[in-house]
């Protein structure tokens, strides 16, 4: 059994409205059926936090994919223009 419930220690932001509403249902049920629950909410709760995090990363990863891909297309363009400069460059030179 915890002490004290672990939903309502953790942020709103991190546990659905749903876990929240789930976990206050929870307090008013009698004590044997509540020790039995509370370590499933537990799960729950502790499982979402964990696929908020994750997901947190990925769309962080995501972000700096999307920044990362622009850098190279603007460096492959640049890339370009500087061969196309040069190749002008190169048949402007050659004699006939």
């Amino acid at each position: 059994m915890w002490p004290e419930s672990q939903v309502t220690r953790t942020s709103l932001e991190e546990v659905p409205p749903d876990v929240v509403e789930l976990e206050a249902a929870l307090q008013s049920l009698p004590q044997e059926y509540r020790s039995t629950l509370e370590p499933i909410v537990h799960r729950v709760v502790e499982s979402t936090k964990r696929r908020r995090r994750i997901l947190g990363l990925v769309q962080d990863a995501l972000g700096q994919l999307r920044l990362d891909m622009k850098y190279l297309v603007f460096d492959l363009e640049a890339t370009r223009r500087e061969r196309d400069a040069y190749r002008r460059q190169a048949e402007g030179a050659q004699p006939d």
